[in-house]
């Protein structure tokens, strides 16, 4: 049992063949944490992972007519969303050339998200039990832009990819399993349905309100997103965010970083 234990471990270190990559600059916020990837798994893959699940996704929206159902939300949201895409150039060179889609789904759910590569939803929900300024409704999409830009969802591939390739190799030389399935499998969950670690939030949190303040919407609008995220269902916030560090350290960090980033906002609103 220790040599199959052991072959599992040796071909998980083997496959997996992490490298420490540096998705984003640090920006005025300083996130700088250098994150471990698995070369079995590129940010190409991973885009269209995110472009097939986005599509489902869309598409499913669509034939139960609950996409782009309000022409206004839509502006909206489109709108803001292009005010802040131009300066995700900030953290990374390519961003504002992806391929970028922003739709509006309709949902009684207060959720939004942003998959790899740039693939955006907002869904009513949000819209209207939030009733969100657009700044507040920027500091939304801010955060979700950020998991994108720090790509996030294949730093949690990787993970996945680690543990799962471990159980395929150890399956193997029992004779079951089904690796190539298992990867598939961690792709999907990865772009749809799996939560951010709170390092991952927090960094999300930061470069948002860096987004937002480049993009000419008052960054303190977080800490009041926040306030107001905290007042539904008896102060518990939406499940999408409770992955998020306590309400007062969060809205202490939103606070130190708002103010950091405030002559950005300045100089967005002289423009």
């Amino acid at each position: 049992m220790r040599f199959i234990a052991w072959l599992g471990f040796s071909a998980t270190v083997a496959l997996a063949g992490c490298q420490t990559v540096q998705t984003t600059q640090g920006g005025v916020v300083g996130v700088e944490r250098k994150q471990t990837m698995s070369s079995l798994i590129s940010a190409s893959q991973i885009d269209q992972s995110a472009a097939e699940g986005y599509g489902k996704v869309t598409s499913e929206a669509g034939k139960k007519n609950q996409l782009n159902r309000d022409s206004a939300q839509v502006a909206r949201v489109r709108g803001v969303a292009n005010r802040l895409i131009p300066n995700t150039a900030a953290f990374r060179a390519d961003a504002p050339g992806w391929k970028w889609e922003v739709n509006v789904i309709t949902s009684d759910e207060v959720n939004a998200w942003c998959m790899p590569g740039g693939k955006i939803a907002v869904y009513t929900g949000l819209l209207t039990k939030l009733n969100p300024t657009d700044e507040e409704l920027a500091a939304v999409m801010g955060h979700e832009i950020a998991h994108a830009l720090r790509e996030h969802g294949r730093e949690r591939a990787s993970e996945q990819m680690a543990q799962q390739i471990g159980v395929g190799v150890l399956g193997a030389a029992l004779g079951f399993g089904d690796t190539s399935a298992q990867l598939a499998q961690t792709l999907l969950d990865v772009t749809l349905s799996l939560p951010h670690s709170r390092t991952q939030e927090t960094e999300a949190d930061r470069i948002g309100v860096e987004l937002a303040a480049r993009s000419g919407y008052d960054p303190r609008a977080a800490v009041s997103l926040w306030q107001k995220m905290g007042k539904l269902g008896g102060g518990k916030p939406p499940e999408w965010m409770s992955t998020h560090p306590s309400d007062q350290n969060r809205i202490r960090d939103l606070q130190n970083y708002s103010d950091r980033v405030m002559p950005l906002y300045e100089a967005a609103r002289k423009r």
